[in-house]
């Protein structure tokens, strides 16, 4: 066969088909034939370039898309396509630059302005990207990659809602476009819209089964709504795309956690940590993974490490608190215990105790989010810090309001979001053990220290049926489920077992989850005054009128314990800080007695030891008189 000679434009036509089909080393090979046939060939070699950058040889293309615009150096779509390279070389003034320069040439060049927009969101120059990607809407107001990229520094920029516009925007352009859809369920994950931000990973999982970081978020998404096992899925299915993904395997490692599945998450830290050792996310949540395994040593190391990579890691210092309290390191824990998150700012100066206050006013809050339980635990101090200062103020969540009138010391007692008077220094509760540099010995463990008025306790004994034929015990199961430590939870179906016993229940859940709602309707012979308890100055009261509390690790444990009444606390394994290691008593509740799960993690062993301890309780029962109500 006669050899067939090409001209130019016939090998660059077929360049052109070759990098259409995907065939990039071929379009690559034509366009260095007609280079050398024709070295200031333009077009040659600005494909040339597009082409090395499809196949990742960034430098290479730089090279090339330089030897062109020597050839033309107004030529817009080279300039802006220099602009992409210099931006995947992380060269982000220079792309810029380049981007500059084809819209010197264009102004109304809409692709240049958008990718602009990117390069400014990489330099952090927020709102230069968002006037650049408004400036390429201006031009082209259907250019979807602009609207989502646009939502991506409207996200940046704390505008979740106007993200979640330019996103919805992006996708009446396009309506299978998974970006966006990735994008605005990031956006929904701001607004703690777990159910939508999923359903919208779904959708970009829909438009492209693939799309690995979907499949992670997707996962987180399903985290945050405790579905830990579907979420595993998820990120199992990631890392099938991606092994190496450090991201997921840290989230992996989350899940597993909360399954707990202790050994194997902290596998997936350490492999996420073998890709990226700078890990600090996963350095932390590796040592969350050895305090469940009780490796408390390791974790302190493990949490040391996190800190010397970045010393301002608040989760990692609270972690650290956390394993210290617990092994009974006060002394270090209440500290680090400063470092948690959610806590209140004022103007006034917080106290913590190394300064007189004496003559001052002091304001002693709940900070956002705090639990019940740590305002009851912590308004134990209220007494003592009266007697350093003129005049304390005290702020707690409204439910508790009513029970904290009984409380000693306070000369004024407020719901959260009442307004606040003038007070000259402030200390949050949970800071106060701090303040007064509490150790195992000085805990001030006296109880009662809160209290029920005589018509409470009346009106209260007279629901449950006047006189007492039989001892009355107490239950609380369950707390909130939203909870990051609901695996102290345990079904009411599993305390069964107890309820054959002479004695009268009393449920203490106000809250009640719906598969135990179904026990509770089918137990007639379990009393059950949810409706009727209206905040926690009437659980106090029916709490005053039994003889024995058994709870888990929730607000009523802790109210029963500051009213000096009989409580019997179910733990996990490893229980809170605050119930320490291996003791079945409680420095901090005298009439505390602690019924911890063994190795097995199973509720099965505790049930069975609860049940003989109520035994030989119900065999000694001794109706005791009500405690008496505060006198200061």
């Amino acid at each position: 066969m006669a050899n067939i000679t090409l001209t130019l434009p016939e090998a660059l036509k077929r360049a052109i088909a070759a990098y259409n089909d995907g065939k990039f080393s071929e379009a690559e090979r034509l366009c260095r034939t007609i280079i050398a046939a024709k070295p200031g060939f333009f077009d040659a070699l600005h494909l040339l370039a597009v082409v090395q950058t499809r196949l990742g040889r960034l430098k290479d293309a730089l090279t090339s898309y330089d030897q062109a615009l020597t050839v033309r150096p107004d030529y817009a779509e080279a300039l802006s396509n220099r602009g992409l390279t210099l931006h995947e070389l992380r060269r982000f003034e220079d792309a810029l630059a380049s981007y500059d320069q084809a819209l010197t040439v264009r102004p109304d060049f809409a692709e240049a302005l958008s990718n602009r927009g990117v390069t400014l969101h990489e330099l952090r120059r927020f709102e230069d990207a968002l006037a650049s990607y408004d400036q390429a809407l201006t031009v082209r107001p259907d250019y979807a990659e602009a609207l989502s990229n646009r939502g991506l520094t409207l996200h940046e920029l704390t505008r979740f809602e106007d993200a979640l516009a330019s996103y919805d925007q992006a996708l009446a352009v396009r309506p299978n476009f998974a970006e966006a859809f990735f994008n605005r369920g990031n956006a929904l994950l701001k607004f703690n819209r777990i159910e939508e931000a999923l359903a919208s990973y779904e959708q970009a999982l829909a438009a492209r089964p693939d799309y690995v970081e979907a499949l992670n978020n997707r996962g987180h998404a399903l985290y945050e709504l405790r579905r830990f096992e579907e979420g595993l899925a998820s990120y199992d299915r990631a890392l099938t795309l991606r092994p190496d993904y450090a991201e997921t395997l840290n989230n992996r490692g989350n899940a597993l956690r909360e399954l707990k599945r202790f050994e194997e998450a902290l596998a997936s830290y350490e492999r996420a940590l073998t890709m990226r050792p700078d890990y600090v996310e996963a350095l932390s949540n590796r040592g969350l993974a050895l305090y469940e395994l009780r490796r408390f040593d390791e974790a302190l190391a493990s949490y040391d490490h996190a800190l010397t990579l970045r010393p301002d890691y608040a989760a990692a210092h609270f972690n650290e608190a956390n394993c210290r309290l617990v092994m009974g390191d006060f002394d270090h824990g209440w500290k680090k215990f400063e470092w948690r998150s959610n806590r209140n700012n004022f103007a006034q100066p917080v106290w913590l105790g190394s300064n007189q206050i004496a003559g001052k006013t002091i304001l002693l809050h709940a900070r956002p989010k705090l639990g019940f339980g740590d305002t009851i635990q912590f308004c134990r101090y209220v007494p003592l810090v009266a007697k350093r200062a003129a005049r304390v103020i005290l702020e707690v969540q409204a439910p508790l309001h009513g029970l904290m009138s009984t409380l000693c010391g306070a000369a004024q007692i407020l719901a959260r979001g009442d307004p606040l008077p003038e007070f000259d220094i402030h200390c949050p509760l949970l800071s106060l053990p701090l303040a007064f540099g509490t150790r195992l010995e000085t805990i001030p463990s006296a109880t009662p220290y809160l209290h029920v008025s005589s018509q409470a306790m009346m009106n209260w004994n007279a629901r449950l049926g006047g006189p007492r034929g039989r001892p009355r015990i107490g239950l609380a199961w369950s707390g909130d489920p939203m909870n990051w430590n609901d695996h102290r939870s345990i079904r009411l179906g599993s305390l069964l077992s107890l309820l054959d016993l002479n004695a009268t229940f009393v449920s203490l859940q106000k809250d009640v989850r719906a598969n135990d709602a179904a026990v509770l309707k089918a137990r007639s012979d379990v009393l059950h005054f949810a409706d009727e308890l209206k905040d926690f100055s009437d659980t106090a009261a029916l709490i005053s009128n039994l003889d024995l509390v058994i709870s888990v690790d929730t607000s009523v444990a802790h109210l029963a314990g500051a009213l000096a009444k009989p409580v019997w606390v179910m733990l996990p394994f490893i229980g809170d800080w605050r119930w320490l290691l291996d003791r079945e008593d409680s420095p901090w509740y005298p009439t505390a007695r602690l019924f911890r799960q063994d190795d097995s993690r199973a509720w099965e062993s505790v049930i069975v030891r609860v049940r003989a301890a109520l035994q030989d309780f119900l065999r000694n029962y001794v109706s005791k008189p009500a405690p008496a109500a505060c006198s200061g």
